[in-house]
Formats: structure tokens, sequence, C-alpha cells
């Protein structure tokens, strides 16, 4: 049985950082790109970053390059997202997702085949 588990979240002012973790379990990832997303309330779901399972690629959405990093434990099978310098603005419940599919898809959430529960962040201003 496939499981993506986030966890990190939490509370934090503004310009502070969290780092968000999400353990893979249930079948090999190597294959694999994972990706992070996130939906803040009443607004659809946005892509975040994503990378693959070896490390050799990674891509962000323009919203938070520069700030957020993506990287992995392959040892762990734990992805990570540091985010740093966070806006109010980036207030969302954030979700660990792993696809198959070409980078040139890895915004669209849709071609994700599994997806953890969500963790939530909340920036105060």
């Amino acid at each position: 049985q496939v499981q993506l588990v986030e966890s990190g979240g939490g509370l934090v002012q503004a310009g502070g950082s969290l780092r968000l973790s999400c353990a893979a379990s249930g079948r090999t990832f190597s294959s694999y790109a994972m990706g992070w997303f996130r939906q803040a309330p009443g607004k659809e779901r946005e892509f975040v970053a994503a990378m693959t399972w070896s490390g050799g690629s990674t891509d962000y959405a323009d919203s938070v390059k520069g700030r957020f990093t993506i990287s992995r434990d392959n040892a762990k099978n734990t992805v990570y997202l540091r985010m740093n310098s966070l806006k109010a603005e980036d207030t969302a419940v954030y979700y660990c997702a792993a696809t198959q599919r070409s980078k040139s898809t890895w915004y669209q959430g849709g071609t994700y085949d599994y997806w953890g529960q969500g963790t939530q962040v909340t920036v105060s201003s």
C-alpha cells in the first residue's frame, strides 16, 4: 500500500522558515518525480515544486523561486520542502504527490498518481 505522509507544518510569522517532510512508502519511487502542491481556502490547488527522485532535475513555481528548496533523502525515502522568507500568501494546506510523467507535466496535479493527506502551513503577518 503506497503512502505519502506529510509533516512539519505549523504556524510561523512572516519572514520565518519551515521545513516540510514527505515520507514515502509502499513501493519503489526511483522512477517517480515527487511534487509539492498547495491549496489555500477558496483557491484552486497550485503547483509549488517538484524533483526527480534521483535529484537530477527540479522545477519551481515562480512565486516560490529563490525562497523554497525541494530536496530528498534517499536513505529515508523522504522528500523535503524548505520554505524560507515565508509570506502570508504562502498560507495553505501543502500536499506531497508522486508522478511518473515527464517534467513538462509536473505543474499539473491531475498527472500525479499518489497524494498525501496534507499539512497546514499558516503564516501570520
